[in-house]
């Protein structure tokens, strides 16, 4: 039973993208739910959790792997060992949930399913927020349609993200409920049963359209992850995105979007001389600034994914992950520093241990990464109010807008050539999640793809496909009025997992009384 505990995990994972099988996923879980049931006590409830969750993991993280690809420092190889240990530490989120849910049906004979499902929410709260938090794939996703149509996501404005994967455990129990009800010989109720999760799940929810009045370009260079950081290719580097960020109608008023690390320049003076004598243009960073400005032309303001050195004593000490506003003049008009940053990839933590051990980060470079204070709103007057979440930082519901300061959209640089042929959809899924529940539109410009143009409602409008360059034009799409999650966060998610363990109480008393 293990091991068929680890692959209905796997067999789960496979309702993420790429594949998108959901009804692997329901199924899946509706087998877990039943080990739950016959589990002779809590304990080994969440051993079949744990079991689970290490096949769901290690399937949906996958990508991880990759990372170490570009790492000369450490063998490929490795990269499947921290993609399967960090499963084993993910995977403790369902156990916890497994183990209340059946400790809770046991001692308070509470109803098993909602119970479950209640407790899944808490437990994916939790791991999105423990240890600065990994959210990747909560089981929400599954439930994201095609590009044209957001499918049962349409909901997140009422529930928020963790909610919907609650309620995704409570559409895998209503399978489970039609597989009984059909060994019953009730094959017609057991049909209509089974139909109403799928019914749900493909809502043919569309849009509402309509169209902004900011004007925008945004670029997908192409730039892989085996160049980005070869300094005799940052000139040339720099020359491909120039040219796919020209005006094609003089004096527009526009804003001009690329990746992150798709700026090899140091935009800030202060620096010792040496780093500006490494990147793409002369040796001052007011003319590589100039020389932006030149690009993007007059009425256009360009923002950028860029480094920022962090200087003490006239030494380098750190660096910070940032998005600049750059005018056309040269001028800085604005930045955001990345708060939600990769452990392993932009920090090596507890350093002093690791390191000597021939531990290093998985990207280049030797300096550690410092966080910012969190989500801001760069206001940039006709060329709009910008909210910036850098990468990874996207995926973290409730944590990607300044509700004081209400953005009119989301910019997301990433850089997602590091992570394989599963983590770019799975990135791109999840930002569309942040649109729906926000109500923002998001707008996505990667090294190597796949960079999109997402509306308030999870449309994608544009996008650009992997490992290709190229340019997306248009206006930037109406954000919609703040959403019930936009006001209230991740509370609003609790809150329905509270409803649901009070749903679990009110059966089992219901039951105890007939």
């Amino acid at each position: 039973m293990p091991l068929a505990l680890i692959g209905a995990g796997a067999l789960a994972a496979t309702g993420f993208q790429p594949l998108a099988l959901w009804p692997f996923t329901l199924a899946a879980l509706a087998f877990l739910i039943t080990q739950i049931e016959r589990a002779r006590s809590a304990r080994r409830a969440a051993l079949a959790g744990w079991l689970f969750g290490l096949g769901y993991f290690t399937l949906g993280n996958n990508w991880i792997a990759t990372a170490f690809t570009y790492q000369a420092a450490m063998p490929a190889w490795l990269g499947w060992i921290a993609v399967v240990l960090l499963a084993v530490y993910l995977a403790v989120y369902p156990a916890l949930a497994a183990f209340l849910a059946a400790w809770l049906a046991r001692r308070w004979q509470a109803a098993l399913l909602p119970a479950f499902a209640g407790f899944w929410i808490i437990t994916e709260y939790l791991r999105a927020t423990l240890f600065t938090g990994f959210a990747w794939n909560p089981l929400a996703m599954v439930a994201l349609g095609g590009f044209g149509r957001p499918g049962l996501a349409a909901i997140t404005p009422w529930t928020g993200t963790y909610a919907l994967s609650g309620l995704i455990v409570l559409l895998a129990g209503f399978w489970l409920l039609a597989w009984r009800t059909a060994t019953a010989g009730r094959l017609h109720a057991a049909a209509m049963m089974a139909a109403v999760p799928a019914a749900l799940m493909l809502l043919p929810l569309h849009g509402h359209g309509g169209e902004g009045r900011l004007g925008f370009t945004l670029v997908q260079p192409n730039i892989g992850q085996d160049t980005i950081n070869d300094p005799r290719l940052y000139e040339g580097q720099f020359q491909s995105i120039a040219r796919l960020s020209l005006p094609r109608t003089p004096g527009s008023t526009r804003i001009v979007l690329w990746p992150e690390g798709g700026l090899p320049d140091y935009l800030r003076p202060g620096y010792p001389q040496f780093f500006y004598d490494a990147t793409t243009y002369a040796a001052d960073p007011a003319m590589a600034r100039a020389r932006i400005g030149r690009v993007i032309g007059p009425g256009s303001l360009l923002l950028t994914g860029a480094t920022d050195l962090v200087v003490q004593g006239g030494d380098v000490t750190a660096a910070r992950n940032v998005v600049t506003a750059l005018g056309s003049d040269g001028a800085i008009r604005g930045s955001y520093a990345k708060a939600h940053l990769v452990p392993y990839g932009e920090y090596l933590p507890m350093r002093t241990w690791l390191a000597p051990l021939g531990l290093s980060r998985l990207v280049s470079g030797s300096l550690d990464f410092l966080p910012g204070p969190g989500p801001r709103t760069l206001d940039m007057g006709l060329h709009g109010k910008a909210g910036i979440q850098i990468c990874y930082e996207i995926v973290f519901s409730g944590e990607v807008a300044d509700r004081a300061h209400r953005p009119d959209y989301i910019f997301n640089p990433s850089n997602d050539g590091w992570f394989g042929a599963w983590g770019p959809p799975q990135h791109l899924a999840q930002a569309r999640m942040r649109a729906i529940e926000e109500g923002l539109p998001v707008l996505r410009a990667t090294t190597t793809g796949i960079s999109a143009v997402i509306d308030a409602d999870g449309v994608v409008r544009q996008f650009a496909p992997r490992l290709t360059a190229g340019r997306l034009d248009g206006l930037v799409p109406p954000a919609h009025v703040p959403t019930l999650f936009a006001r209230l966060g991740n509370r609003l998610a609790l809150a329905w997992a509270l409803v649901l363990l009070g749903a679990a109480l009110v059966v089992a008393r219901r039951r105890r009384g007939r």
